[in-house]
């Protein structure tokens, strides 16, 4: 299933698995939109598989998203759990880039599609932002339910051998029909146990005469009555003969092309599969209010939601200026394709998406004219409908149900040739809001990559940045192997477009290689076709860097492109300065941090202890987890702790609150008494944060230790044989909330070649998932390795530390630091039970 259409027609199981998944999904929502986005073959990207409710076109830049990405979809799919979008004001607080991108009023569910362990996709509707919320109804119950039995269709698939991935664009499907429409009636029933076919005379007419034919096939009926939409009827047939018809009538396309409305029901009640009737409508063509349209002293025409234009009167053909039998039946980017406008995008897009009209001001081409400003300048009003739109057409500047003043107004040139541009318009907001969330310069970098370089149909980015006066690649994708290695360190005295466009503060365009080649004679060539943009990055009057966009193809760059491009490089910029400025800090806190943590730990001739530490990936990087072993009298004290937040106060912290622990340790005072003046020093310290703790006061000749915890996850202990227990110790509050917390101690034994795992929250916590499931994975992990047998695939104690915290090292999102601790006696002078709480003190 690889997205393509030999494989759709080539499985036609799978289209009707998923556009009927699509359809119940609408129905189960109250949508008018809905899609399912599955996994592609490319690592980390979710594709668009299928799109029912809205054309192709419109919905292009949304069709392949990043699983990383800060969307709806990706968030579902990444967390396992429903994302829940009420209204535009929701959407706009929560997802600011997809309401930027869309900015109508409208609501959307999105569901995850999961089997066991596996998520193959993520079923996606939008619905109008007036309907009530649907958390704890029970249709959003029916939606979870029919992602569950789309992904045990997918895992069927997958078993037999098909790869669940989608690398092509999506399959547009007519979502299911929301009105009843009249005209002809035609009834069948098919009976799957009997394998027969009946069906009254208008049922006959309708598809051509071909119920004798059928033979009782379900695939041979849907043929006959859709052979366009004949996956979405076969869908219907199926689930209504186990129980499950549609809740509400279909739209296809018959034969002819013209539109039929069909409704299914089970007509019997007993074991399946069910004996099913159904209708199929045809509306016709509505003679007397087509009379009445042709009639009208204004253009009309009519397109369904796919874009299908379906009816057009006599005078909207003469201002579209194609005859009325070119327009009905076809799409509307084939019949006019000069629609093919950002600026025109957005407004139908607004129409289909929103429940008001939408007015906009669109020029068509004249046959035979030349120039930009050439051509007729009309009016369109679209106004929504369930399943079609009506769109009225008058030429610009009619008063009849004109908009206002401004909407009806020339467009200028300068917005004439902005339409025009051969690249899509770009939001600078979108990009800015990107921006908004990338905290290092390679983060910028990827945002970039990401969000601008497809737009512009660009496919090489080099992005470098000012030190000392010279020009360091910070970030490069697309370009030969080591080609811009020949610019590393270059000058701001060089001559080169890279170095002039930051010097004189002005962007650089080439439509072609050969005008780069001449305005820079003997200058290094990638490529001898494509063209450049060179842009300087320039913040609050300063020089960061410059930007280098490569297009495979020569190309030309409108007024309108050069001027966004100029915009998005300051923006671009801004990022970068506070990127780095982040990256200052950065490095001061894990300099403060490496300095801090312990670079050796105490040791006894019979205890054996293994530490590791691993940074987050979010945010600053850098947090307050620390582990140490001291010390105390002739015993050890084994410390791990978590200070809130991160950065370079979180650091700081930590390296008071370590110093503290260390102090109360090498007086060898109680493991209460630690906690207690820790907890108080915290306090009077006031940082604003507060901090969790686990200590444990170790005997390593009899194995007896006492144990204290203020907030901290519980330990884990490993038995000599492998079982391995959650040690269930009664803790206190956090440090630094209460001066009079009391921290209660308990008493324990730790045998030979038992290991004692403590651990900071950052290995067992992740979004969306309860920590104790944490837990138990890492008490089942840690109750896997082999350990102190010598043989072999046994590992070490500081093997073992590796190991658990190895799947979080493969994460590249981590949004907590992570400090592991394991502690080992190697032999004793008596026996030891299991663990054995004796009861606080």
């Amino acid at each position: 299933m690889q997205g393509s259409a030999e494989s759709a027609d080539s499985a036609p199981g799978t289209a009707a698995v998923l556009t009927g998944a699509v359809a119940d999904a609408i129905h189960a929502a109250g949508g008018l939109v809905g899609g399912v986005y599955l996994r592609s073959s490319t690592p980390g990207v979710l594709r668009l598989a299928v799109l029912a409710g809205l054309p192709a076109p419109l919905f292009r830049p949304w069709s392949r998203l990043h699983m990383d990405r800060p969307f709806p979809v990706a968030d579902a799919f990444r967390l396992g759990v429903p994302v829940v979008l009420n209204d535009a004001t929701e959407t706009m607080r929560r997802y600011p880039q997809l309401a930027a991108g869309l900015p109508f009023r409208f609501g959307s569910v999105y569901v995850p599609v999961v089997r066991g362990t596996t998520t193959y996709g993520v079923l996606m509707v939008l619905r109008p932002s007036e309907q009530e919320a649907l958390e704890g109804l029970p249709d959003l119950d029916r939606m979870t339910a029919t992602a569950e039995r789309l992904a045990e269709a997918l895992g069927a698939l997958e078993k037999a051998g098909d790869p669940v991935v989608w690398d092509g664009p999506p399959q547009c499907v007519r979502p299911p029909a929301v009105t009843r429409l009249r005209g002809r009636i035609g009834h069948f029933v098919w009976d799957p146990a009997k394998a027969t076919v009946t069906g009254d005379d208008t049922f006959r007419d309708l598809t051509g005469g071909a119920v004798e034919d059928l033979a009782g096939s379900p695939e041979a009926l849907a043929e006959a009555v859709s052979p366009d939409d004949s996956y979405l009827v076969l869908t219907a047939l199926r689930g209504t003969a186990a129980g499950c018809p549609p809740r509400r009538p279909l739209r296809a396309r018959a034969k002819d092309g013209g539109q039929r409305l069909l409704e299914f029901w089970a007509e019997t009640s007993g074991p399946e599969p069910h004996r099913v009737g159904g209708l199929v409508v045809d509306p016709g063509p509505g003679p007397a209010a087509q009379g009445a349209t042709d009639l009208l002293p204004d253009g009309v025409f009519a397109f369904d939601r796919m874009g299908l234009i379906t009816y057009a009167n006599p005078r909207a053909a003469d201002l579209l200026g194609r005859p009325a039998q070119e327009l009905v039946g076809r799409h509307l980017w084939y019949a006019l394709p000069w629609l093919d406008r950002p600026a025109y995008e957005d407004h139908l897009r607004a129409a289909l998406l929103a429940p008001e009209p939408v007015h906009f001001q669109v020029r068509r081409p004249t046959e035979g004219t030349e120039g930009e400003n050439e051509g007729d300048w009309l009016t369109l009003s679209v106004y929504p409908g369930a399943d079609v739109l009506t769109c009225r057409v008058v030429p610009l500047g009619h008063t009849a149900e004109a908009p206002s003043l401004a909407e009806t107004s020339v467009p200028t040139a300068d917005a004439l040739n902005a339409w025009d541009a051969p690249a899509p318009v770009y939001r600078p907001i979108i990009l800015a809001i990107a921006l908004s969330e990338a905290v290092t310069a390679r983060q910028v970098s990827e945002v970039v990559m990401r969000e601008l370089l497809p737009v512009f149909g660009g496919r090489r980015l080099a992005i470098y940045l000012l030190q000392e006066r010279h020009l360091y690649l910070a970030w490069e994708t697309g370009f030969p192997p080591r080609f811009l290695s020949q610019f590393e360190g270059v000058g701001l005295d060089a001559k080169l477009p890279g170095v002039e466009t930051l010097t004189t503060g002005r962007p650089l365009f080439f439509e072609s290689m050969q005008q780069l080649a001449a305005a820079y004679p003997g200058i290094p060539l990638d490529t001898t076709e494509g063209s450049r943009a060179f842009l300087p990055l320039i913040a609050s009057g300063r020089p960061v860097g410059s930007c280098i966009l490569g297009f495979e193809r020569p190309r030309s760059f409108s007024a309108e492109e050069r001027t966004v491009l100029t915009a998005l490089a300051g923006l671009i910029a801004q990022a970068l300065e506070r990127a780095q400025r982040y990256d200052s800090e950065a490095a001061l806190a894990r300099g403060l941090q490496e300095a801090l943590l312990p670079h050796r730990l105490s040791t006894h001739p019979q205890v054996e202890t293994a530490g590791c530490y691993l940074p987050g990936t979010q945010g600053m990087d850098v947090g307050g987890d620390w582990y140490d072993v001291i010390e105390a009298g002739d015993g050890l004290a084994l410390v791990i702790g978590d200070v809130q937040g991160h950065g370079v106060q979180a650091a700081a912290t930590m390296g008071q609150l370590r110093s503290a622990v260390r102090a109360f340790a090498f007086g060898d005072h109680a493991p209460h008494q630690v906690m207690s003046g820790t907890n108080r020093l915290l306090i009077d310290l006031d940082p604003g944060q507060f901090a969790s703790c686990c200590y444990v006061r170790l005997d390593p000749v009899t194995g007896h230790a006492r144990a204290a915890r203020a907030g901290h996850p519980l330990p884990l202990l490993r038995h000599p044989d492998g079982r391995t227990d959650v040690l269930d110790l009664p803790g206190g509050l956090v440090l630094g909330v209460d001066p009079q917390a009391r921290y209660p101690v308990t008493h324990l034994r730790l045998e030979p070649g038992a290991v004692l795992a403590l651990y900071t929250d950052g290995l067992v916590e992740r979004p969306g998932a309860d920590i104790d499931d944490g837990v138990e994975a890492l008490r089942a992990a840690l109750s896997s390795v082999k350990y102190g047998t010598g043989g072999r695939g046994s590992l070490s104690l500081t093997g073992i530390a590796d190991r658990l915290i190895e799947p979080a090292r493969r994460t590249a999102d981590r949004p907590d630091d992570i400090a592991v601790l394991l502690a080992t006696r190697l032999h004793g002078t008596e026996g030891i039970d299991d663990v054995d709480d004796v009861g606080a003190l």
